[in-house]
């Protein structure tokens, strides 16, 4: 009888056991199985951690003559599912879910950039949708799009009243208007200056306006039509419910990119916009002591705009008028006056020295930023409800000392003097960068004319030689300084050009397939030294490539012979060249020069 009793208790213990392990394999496959990739699935995830777009090469690799004769090259790299053919990796809002961030939505933190681990990252080449076609060349394309390239038809009606766009048989149409400029961003523009009185009511002021931000900007007509005033605006809009108005206006061929104020930096050095622009944009400017506002302050020059417009139906409404008197007395505090104001449009100006801001009573807030605070400093930096102070230079010459458009393009700027380059270093940089760019149009012109490239970006911009060099074609660049020399984009801003910081070892933040020329010049050597994968920035840089799009790649020679021999599993050989540039001065070593075209392919 007690023998079996003992059986009895020995099989209840040994059932116990195994529920308990059975529960402890549950949660552990319930753990893991979380902690996939977007898109990834445990066959891509392979056990001895190899990246699985590259085989079993490590990460950061060590470009070495001895070291690439042992390289594994990859043969292939995977296709990412289609539902991933519109992926962004750092503004991934899966990602977010995945990773259960605690994010302030109020904040608009989840409109920020969260980049996604490198075990988390989808290591594979994008697809272009069904039936893509190859994009629509400026400056037609300013006005239409092939609606299968972006299959988003949500705006056309939601904007119906507004004419953001209109779909027409196989084409998005845009027809140039906006929540404010319903009967065209062109007419509103010319209203904008009439009511600053510029000359002729052109709105660059005799090329003295020539830099402008416009947040929460849609689909970006109101920069297409400031680009045939001589002004470039750098169009900015969150990845938020208005889907893909900032792919929307890449497709178009107009200078956009994707951003949000919310707790972070805009990544634009202080002093850079000549015109903040915001027509009815939907953002809380009074929020956290008008954090947002002192934003804009940061980021305008002396005697600069700020344009805030809402819709003529808001012209009697309570809350409105109180937000406009909450606005209009802050700003008043920050010393800005009115400049112009006509129906339900204001215009605001900041001042041209410091001399108000020291005749401010003791107390008034906002306060003024310490002296210590790098207001050029913005790769993931917290925004400050402060006032930055103009330095010495400014304050004694009351503006920023810049020459008008077009000559400020090759005009050495007076904050030169900040990052220790000379007048002299300046105009060698740009008559280097002018036979740079001759000679890669004589490598290229077999192939692809000139007029072929709208959208370009230069992965390190240095002090914007590249995109001086371009200045008599129809293109506009992107040119990123990469976090290492970040101090360098103020220089950018103050040629009359537009660009933003960016780290390399990251995802960019743009939607797949929207540039048609990537240069990059050493880009690879210092992500090399920063032990950041090469590979991923060459997934990166696919993701981001047209098909039928070009990149230049200027590096030591074994790096260019490494990529040179990956070109095929990135599908980058539709046609391939490669020189020995001739040495010159900004030549800190041996050099090749690598161009590639992306293939047109399909899933």
């Amino acid at each position: 009888m007690r023998q079996k009793s003992d059986q009895l208790r020995s099989s209840k213990l040994i059932t116990y056991l195994l529920l308990i392990v059975i529960l402890f394999l549950g949660l552990l496959c319930l753990y893991y199985g979380s902690s996939f990739a977007p898109g990834s699935d445990p066959e891509s995830l392979r056990r001895d951690g190899s990246d699985p777009v590259l085989g079993s090469l490590p990460g950061p690799q060590h470009f070495d003559d001895d070291s690439l004769q042992n390289l594994e090259l990859p043969r292939t790299i995977p296709i990412c599912d289609m539902k991933y053919s519109e992926l962004i990796p750092c503004l991934d809002r899966e990602l977010i879910y995945q990773l259960r961030l605690k994010l302030n939505l109020s904040l608009m933190e989840h409109y920020e950039r969260h980049c996604p681990p490198p075990q988390r990252r989808l290591n594979c080449l994008i697809p272009p949708p069904a039936e893509f076609q190859i994009p629509i060349r400026w400056p037609e394309s300013r006005d239409e799009v092939w609606k299968a390239n972006i299959p988003h038809t949500h705006l056309a009606s939601e904007k119906s009243d507004q004419n953001w766009m209109v779909v027409k048989g196989d084409k998005i149409n845009f027809p140039g208007g906006g929540t404010h400029f319903h009967y065209g961003a062109d007419k509103y523009i010319v209203s904008l200056a009439r009511m600053l009185k510029f000359p002729n009511d052109k709105l660059h002021n005799g090329g003295n306006l020539r830099n402008v931000l416009d947040v929460g900007c849609g689909v970006a007509s109101f920069g297409a039509y400031l680009l045939q005033h001589s002004t470039i605006a750098m169009s900015l809009a969150p990845n938020d419910v208005h889907e893909n108005q900032i792919q929307f206006a890449l497709e178009r061929g107009i200078p956009s990119t994707l951003g949000v104020l919310g707790t972070k930096r805009l990544p634009y050095p202080s002093r850079s916009f000549d015109l903040a622009h915001c027509s009815r944009c939907r953002i809380d400017w009074l929020q956290r002591d008008g954090i947002l506002l002192l934003e804009l302050d940061r980021v305008l020059r002396p005697g600069g705009y700020f344009a805030y417009s809402s819709p003529e139906a808001y012209a009697k409404d309570p809350e409105n008028l109180r937000i406009g008197n909450a606005m209009h007395d802050l700003l008043k505090r920050m010393c800005w006056r009115v400049a112009s104001k006509k129906d339900q449009t204001v215009i605001w100006q900041k001042p041209t020295s410091n001399g108000c801001y020291l005749k401010r009573e003791p107390g008034t807030q906002p306060p003024l930023c310490s002296i210590e605070d790098d207001a050029d400093g913005v790769w993931n930096v917290q925004m400050k409800a402060c006032i930055s102070q103009y330095s010495a230079q400014m304050h004694r010459e009351k503006g920023t000392g810049l020459v008008p458009w077009p000559q400020r393009l090759i005009t050495p700027p007076p904050r030169l003097e900040d990052i220790g380059v000379s007048p002299e270093e300046f105009h060698e940089d740009t008559r280097i960068w002018k036979f740079r760019v001759n000679e890669y149009w004589k490598q290229m012109k077999s192939v692809v004319r000139k007029s072929y490239f709208r959208n370009v970006m230069d992965m390190n911009a240095n002090l914007g030689g590249f995109a001086a060099a371009l200045k008599d074609t129809d293109v506009w660049v992107m040119n990123v300084a990469p976090v290492t020399i970040s101090a360098r984009l103020k220089i950018i801003y103050d040629r009359g050009l537009i660009g933003t910081v960016h780290d390399w070892c990251e995802s960019f933040s743009t939607y797949p397939r929207t540039y048609d020329l990537l240069h990059a010049w050493a880009v690879f050597s210092e992500l090399e030294e920063r032990g950041c994968s090469t590979e991923d920035l060459l997934v990166e840089m696919d993701r981001i490539l047209r098909p039928e799009a070009f990149v230049i790649i200027r590096d030591k020679p074994s790096i260019i012979s490494y990529i040179q021999k990956s070109l095929p599993a990135l599908k980058w050989d539709r046609w391939v060249s490669e020189v020995e540039p001739s040495t010159d001065a900004l030549s800190v070593s041996e050099e090749r020069v690598l161009i590639a075209r992306k293939k047109l392919w399909s899933d």
